[in-house]
């Protein structure tokens, strides 16, 4: 009888742990991408006409954020077109956002196939979003994916030093955003998205700390118009930069003590990505201006995605993990100089960004 009993616990245990590993190995592909719609108050919702997406989780790692950018400036100088944003969105719809070998694997089979598919009179990045238009969360990622890269890639003309010592423009298709550290300065970092802080009250970190010295020259990652600019007892001396579709906000805080700007800098200017706006500090921490509370010296860099106006600012704020930007875009550092006789730095190559003369033609 009592034998009898232990058997029906174990059976009973058993199928419990039997569920419990059926719902952690359920194919991550089902896990299904959160939206709201703006009349609903912020309840969760099916994507349709007038939603919004209500929040990213933006896992993408620099390696494959890498390889989408070759290929797809490697499909341009080839006369095709191939969209980075496709190739990834592509593979996070078929791998649930994750980007482990497996799915490393098949991005690389799915850039090569569209590629070749594409000499049949479509480019390639309609060859992606036409096998993307199978997969039930192709366009979520796309879109999201599209908030945080769009801005980063594409057209732009930029000086360039030939042997002789003389300056040129040239018209380039590649990379225009940057690290938000000038070339030439040291810094260290580590992933550190959602560590605990606890100045004003607890919260998670929303955003990427930079180690490194007072003064090192922050540039613009993206070009866009200052938004704010000025003291908040969190970020000390900090400026909010906004890309020109509005999508992206990007957040540079703790800037150095009495001299945080550039000094031509204000709102309403708007910037060219790889422009020196600040230099790294530590203030902050202090609801009195011009502090330096905090004890690293550091920059901290947040980029905030906005599908809606009614998330800026907001309880449903949506920042993601710089951390992978920030190793791929080490790759495209701003080279810059002293301007004699300042505490300033400025770029030494300029750049034009189409994105900057638009904004400008329509200020006007």
């Amino acid at each position: 009888m009592r034998f009898g009993k232990y058997r029906a616990a174990i059976l009973i245990e058993l199928l419990l742990i039997l569920i419990l590993a059926a719902g952690f190995w359920t194919d991550k592909r089902q896990a299904e991408p959160v939206f709201a719609d703006p009349g609903t108050g912020g309840e969760d919702t099916a994507q349709g006409q007038g939603d919004f997406i209500r929040w990213v989780d933006f896992t993408v790692p620099c390696e494959a954020l890498d390889f989408a950018y070759e290929q797809d400036v490697k499909a341009y100088e080839e006369g095709n077109r191939l969209g980075w944003v496709s190739l990834l969105a592509y593979t996070a719809a078929k791998w649930g956002g994750e980007f482990d070998s497996r799915a490393m694997a098949e991005m690389k089979e799915t850039a090569a196939k569209a590629l070749k598919e594409s000499e049949e009179g479509r480019t390639a990045e309609e060859v992606i979003d036409g096998a993307g238009a199978e997969l039930k969360y192709y366009s979520y990622y796309k879109e999201a994916y599209g908030a945080v890269l769009s801005g980063m890639v594409g057209e732009y003309e930029r000086q360039v030093r030939r042997e002789d010592g003389t300056v040129e423009w040239e018209k380039v298709y590649g990379l225009k955003a940057y690290s938000p550290i000038a070339k030439g300065f040291e810094y260290s970092d580590y992933d550190d998205f959602g560590a605990s802080r606890s100045y004003g009250y607890s919260r998670p970190h929303l955003g990427h700390d930079m180690m490194g010295q007072v003064g090192t020259p922050i540039v613009a990652v993206e070009s866009g118009y200052v938004e704010v600019l000025g003291w908040n007892q969190y970020g000390g001396w900090r400026i909010g930069i906004r890309s020109f579709d509005k999508k992206r906000y990007y957040y540079y805080a703790h800037l150095r003590q009495n001299y945080p700007y550039q000094s031509d800098l204000k709102e309403g200017d708007a910037v060219t990505a790889g422009q020196v706006i600040g230099y790294m500090g530590h203030t902050g921490y202090s609801a009195t201006e011009n502090v330096n509370n905090i004890k690293t010296v550091h920059l901290h860099w947040g980029l905030e995605l906005i599908f809606d106006e009614s998330q800026k600012d907001s309880d449903n704020e949506i920042w993601i993990d710089c951390y992978q930007l920030s190793r791929f875009l080490k790759k495209h550092r701003s080279e810059v100089e002293k301007v004699e006789g300042t505490k300033e730095w400025e770029r030494v190559l300029k750049m034009r960004d189409p994105a900057v003369e638009e904004w400008a033609e329509n200020a006007t």
